[in-house]
């Protein structure tokens, strides 16, 4: 169920593969295998917020994968890194700006009620709706926070 519920064209690798460099020991919670993108697909399962040492290590196991499990054909492998909390600060700081294939996703436990995901959609399109006025109005308010100093 989980193979069909991700997507298209993945095959299944392996569960906690080792990597193993110079004596010490790291392990990629899943590996996964993407006929249609042709490369590997690795995910690594974090509870708590994201910190950079994940985004490093998931780097780590991508450059792994790439220097000496793929093939000259197949293309560069995307590392995931799934968090209960997601910190996207963290995320646009740690990794480059052209980054492509290391990617941050915050997962639930269990699905929320009805009125839970209601309640969210309305907070997201509030949100949305008063950044586009922002940007559409340039002589709007400005947002909270410290005033600039003009020069």
């Amino acid at each position: 169920a989980f193979m069909l519920e991700i997507g298209a064209g993945f095959c299944f690798v392996a569960r906690q593969k080792r990597l193993s460099l110079e004596g010490d020991h790291f392990f990629v919670d899943l590996v996964l295998y993407n006929r249609l993108l042709r490369c590997f697909v690795l995910v690594d399962l974090k509870l708590g917020k994201l910190t950079h040492q994940d985004l490093g290590q998931m780097q780590m196991y991508v450059n792994f994968f790439d220097r000496f499990q793929r093939a000259d054909h197949e293309a560069k492998t995307i590392g995931i890194v799934l968090c209960s909390e997601k910190n996207d600060a963290m995320a646009k700081i740690t990794l480059p700006a052209y980054n492509r294939r290391i990617l941050a996703g915050r997962y639930q436990m269990y699905l929320p009620s009805e009125a839970e995901l209601r309640a969210k959609l309305a907070r997201e399109r509030e949100g949305a709706e008063r950044a586009l006025r922002a940007i559409s109005d340039p002589t709007s308010p400005p947002r909270r926070g410290r005033a600039r100093k003009t020069p």
